[in-house]
């Protein structure tokens, strides 16, 4: 019935209400146009302060937090169930510095570790750098389940992961530690996938929320590619985001050469995993971890090239064995690593 009422001639009356209607709502929507747009410029504004004061916390904690040399040694390790025992053995290691990986006590950041963590590192005066998180599980390290399951690029476990991320970071902040750290996953090489849009929007949220809390957010080479990556930082267009360098992962996951990674991410690395590893021969499984020395990592050109792109970092040995062996493995690769980074910095 409408429509056939606006098929039928206008008289001159509905023609003049038709133009007083249109008149009507002209000015009605001029002025809901005026009203969205005070809204829309208050919004904006409110938004621009509050990123703006994400930056100022970031910047102010940049300059003051580093309490260590750029290239200390430091120690990847997993504090649950003991922090004081782990704490106190990278002390024994004659190691300054920490990296803490803390999936074991995701949804339990109470204010009692932060007393025991804090309180183990004060007295063994070691610096934890940076805190890391990548579960909640399933986690598949391989290259079937792989992009399904790690990181913040599948859908089913983004929400998690940015949650467990989320609590990492404000803990972290109670430690006076500016770095947070995670696989994001196996991000398309495509950036009009999809999936590449999310992921950046998701990384792009766990960036804001740590310079929230004057922290960079740290994205650990592995499962993309450097050019991908550097795609990311781009994208993202944030100071707080940044490169977790981890050099075997490169060569595990057949994405790149780290010396070549460097010249593409060096800029952007703010924390390094020292780590060596062989090439994948198999294409369904990563390639084998090894002993640093032991595998295709060139670390004299690695470190050549990070303090080419002005690297102020740690670099943190970690060693995917456990027990006694993985001690003694990272006995020898201090060594190994003291001897590599004396000759760089007398040459």
């Amino acid at each position: 019935m409408k429509n056939r009422r606006l098929s039928l001639p206008l008289t001159e009356a509905s023609q003049a209400g038709k133009i007083s209607l249109s008149k009507e709502r002209g000015e009605l929507l001029h002025v809901c146009h005026k009203t969205d747009r005070r809204r829309f410029l208050k919004l904006s504004a409110q938004a621009a302060a509050a990123l703006a004061l994400q930056h100022d916390a970031f910047a102010q904690v940049k300059t003051t937090a580093n309490k260590y040399e750029p290239f200390a040694l430091g120690l990847l390790i997993k504090p649950f169930p003991d922090p004081e025992k782990k704490i106190a053995l990278v002390r024994q290691l004659g190691i300054p510095t920490c990296f803490l990986s803390l999936d074991d006590y995701i949804g339990k950041f109470t204010p009692a570790l932060v007393t025991t963590m804090r309180d183990a590192l004060d007295k063994h005066q070691i610096v934890a750098t940076t805190v890391e998180v990548v579960r909640p599980l399933p986690l598949k390290w391989n290259f079937v389940e792989g992009p399904s399951t790690i990181g913040v690029v599948p859908r089913a476990y983004r929400a998690a992961r940015i949650d467990a991320l989320k609590q990492v970071s404000d803990f972290g902040k109670q430690l006076g530690i500016d770095q947070v750290q995670t696989h994001c996953g196996f991000i398309p090489e495509n950036p009009k996938d999809g999936l590449y849009e999310e992921t950046v929007q998701a990384i792009r949220e766990l960036t804001l929320h740590c310079a929230g809390n004057g922290q960079s957010f740290l994205m650990e080479t592995g499962q993309e590619t450097p050019t991908t990556m550097l795609r990311v930082i781009r994208d993202v267009n944030h100071p707080a985001l940044g490169v977790g360098l981890d050099t075997a992962n490169l060569i595990l996951y057949g994405k790149a050469n780290p010396v070549d990674a460097v010249k593409i991410l060096g800029p952007y690395a703010r924390a390094m995993h020292a780590k060596d590893g062989m090439w994948p021969t198999d294409p369904l499984e990563l390639g084998k971890e090894v002993v640093i020395g032991k595998g295709e990592v060139d670390f004299a050109k690695v470190f050549s090239g990070l303090r080419a792109a002005g690297y102020k970092g740690a670099v943190s040995i970690e060693r995917e064995t456990s027990g006694p062996q993985q001690v003694e493995d990272v006995r020898e690769e201090k060594i190994y690593l003291e001897r590599i980074l004396a000759q760089r910095k007398s040459a």
